[in-house]
């Protein structure tokens, strides 16, 4: 759509409001003279011209009574019935008789008077300028175009933004199905641009804000039957303990085994949901120094050294160039211990896990890789969604709270890097990310 600027309106419209009185008045001159000439004296129309034959008619008849006072009262009463004035002049060039006329408003018709070859007398007669016409068609003119004009400025100016209006209260009712209309004036065609652009920020901030909070009523409900269970198991082994159920020393040391376990577990769970939340604040700022990849990859080996050894696992690091990384090295020792954490959890007894961390260009990028099942096909796009466990043999039996995945991506992301997931070719689950290095 072809647009115009307001000051290019503004100059259109005082064109035509001097455009079109003019051309009223020429029309009305036309009309009124016949031509589109201007002259001094204009033509007269027929009872003009009759009344002014009369009086020169009833001067010339009476040349001789030029100097009578009550001949002159007579032409001066017939001169204000016509609006007339005139001079009377001698052959000698003397004036004889003169009424008041005001030159600057009338048009002056001069006759010489003869007589056998001789000039007797010389009339100067002063007609009123008869302009009306052309007054009213300019006054009507601009009248017009004043009209013409609002009419213009409330089809291209006013109504856009009445609707514009409209469409605010709408959004402010919550209708996202807001109609916002369009103007060919371009600034206010900028500024129905800019709310649909404003509207359409809103919807996908609505969105998102809805997602989270459903989400977070899940994290909710999913961390409170979570907390139940270890709570509930923790409370009947102390019940028991407190009644004397465990008479030998060997029970008592079993039930003050399972409740420290149970213990342990409300702690991973709640230091899980911790981090987890604090990687939602865009407040929360991270400790960034200069970290060792290779460094932060082998504490985190050792971290879940233990539980791999229980089940024969085989960690095999492979470590090449130099992955030197901005971040904070305590979370990224988190981020990648969950990972291999969870290879642990998933990978059969003597298994294998691959670790590798090399540079390219200006990415450090790493890759775990285990021998376990891998992921299912309806798995892979909710790895990473909060308390998502899988199959159902990833379930909290396994020891996980479902946050570790979710924790490492956002993590990882505050890093400005990406995690992604997905199957080997050779089997078993790959686990790829990457972080900007420091040159």
């Amino acid at each position: 759509m072809k647009t115009l600027r307001i000051r290019k309106l503004m100059l259109l419209f005082l064109l035509f409001i001097l455009l079109l009185p003019w051309l009223l008045f020429l029309t009305a001159h036309y009309i009124e003279t016949g031509t589109l000439r201007f002259s001094a004296a204009p033509l007269l129309n027929e009872e003009q011209q009759m009344q002014q034959n009369e009086i020169i008619g009833e001067i010339e008849a009476n040349m001789d009574r030029w100097s009578v006072p009550e001949w002159q009262v007579q032409l001066k009463g017939l001169l204000d019935d016509t609006n007339m004035n005139v001079s009377l002049v001698s052959a000698a060039g003397q004036e004889i008789y003169r009424t008041n006329a005001d030159h600057r408003y009338s048009s002056v018709e001069r006759y010489t008077l003869l007589a056998d070859g001789q000039i007797k007398g010389k009339i100067e007669l002063y007609i009123p300028k008869t302009n009306q016409l052309q007054v009213f068609s300019i006054f009507i003119g601009f009248l017009l175009a004043l009209f013409v004009i609002s009419m213009a400025m409330r089809h291209l100016l006013i109504k856009p933004l009445e609707k514009l209006s409209t469409s605010v209260r709408l959004l402010a009712s919550g209708d996202w199905n807001v109609p916002i209309p369009a103007s060919h004036i371009k600034e206010i065609a900028d500024v129905r641009d800019a709310f649909d652009e404003m509207v359409q920020g809103l919807q996908t901030s609505h969105l998102k804000q809805t997602s989270l909070e459903e989400e977070r009523r899940f994290v909710i409900a999913a961390v409170a039957h979570d907390l139940r269970t270890p709570l509930f198991a923790l409370r009947g082994y102390l019940e028991g303990l407190e009644l004397g159920i465990a008479q030998s020393q060997e029970k008592t040391a079993k039930y003050v085994a399972v409740c420290k376990e149970k213990a342990l577990q409300l702690h991973r769970l709640i230091e899980d949901l911790f981090t987890f939340s604090k990687m939602d604040y865009s407040e929360f700022m991270l400790i960034e120094e200069v970290v060792n990849l290779h460094t932060v990859l082998q504490q985190s080996v050792e971290s879940v050294a233990p539980s791999a050894q229980q089940k024969n696992i085989t960690i095999n690091l492979h470590l090449t160039g130099t992955c030197i990384v901005r971040g904070d090295a305590h979370l990224l020792e988190r981020a990648i211990s969950n990972l291999l954490d969870n290879a642990v959890r998933y990978t059969p007894d003597f298994g294998k896990i691959i670790i590798e961390c090399n540079s390219i260009t200006d990415q450090v990028r790493f890759t775990i890789r285990d021998t376990g099942s891998g992921f299912a096909e309806n798995e892979l796009k909710r790895v990473f969604e909060p308390l998502f466990r899988g199959e159902m043999s990833r379930n909290r039996s396994t020891g996980g709270s479902g946050l570790g995945m979710a924790i490492s991506e956002r993590i990882i992301r505050r890093h400005g890097g990406e995690l992604m997931a997905d199957n080997d070719t050779r089997g078993g689950a790959l686990l790829s990310g990457w972080i900007p290095s420091v040159k």
